[in-house]
């Protein structure tokens, strides 16, 4: 039986072996897989605000996507995962909030899922595919043995990307 590995929010996991790493709760956070193609090796993260740089003091760099990714990646990196190897899949961004007033809608499920890709564009890791947006919570599920990420939403059948 395969070890179960659970991301909180603003955190990230990393791992090297037959483990699943699972975030609950994806509302307009994301959560971000990134996984080596050859190994069992990956890791996710559960982020929860797209800059950092908007914030004079930072006291969780896993809250932010600029910062919590590329620490990720060097967590991967020293666990021997060549970047060259890395692949990404993500989750969430939704919009859990509807205003009447749109001027009060900042859409920070959106503006976290534009952070992530330009983040991941970066650092040169791909993204192979995405289950972003709409107005629902996830759960996101990344078996690193199968090399899977499953997306189960409320209500929805659960969605291999």
């Amino acid at each position: 039986m395969d070890k179960e590995i659970m991301v909180g929010i603003a955190d990230y996991k990393v791992a090297a072996g037959p483990y699943k790493i699972i975030t609950l709760g994806l509302g307009s956070c994301v959560g971000i897989c990134i996984y080596d193609i050859i190994s069992m090796a990956g890791g996710m993260a559960h982020i929860m605000l797209p800059d950092s740089t908007q914030f004079q003091e930072v006291t969780n760099a896993k809250k932010f996507a600029n910062l919590a990714i590329p620490e990720m990646v060097s967590e991967l990196e020293r666990l021997g995962v060549p970047k060259k190897n890395m692949v990404a899949k993500i989750a969430g961004g939704a919009s859990m909030f509807r205003f009447a007033d749109k001027s009060l809608n900042m859409d920070i499920g959106r503006r976290n899922v534009a952070s992530v890709h330009i983040t991941l564009k970066q650092l040169g890791i791909p993204v192979l595919a995405e289950d972003t947006g709409g107005h629902a919570g996830r759960t996101l599920i990344l078996d690193l043995k199968e090399k899977t990420v499953l997306v189960r939403m409320v209500g929805k059948e659960i969605k291999t990307l």
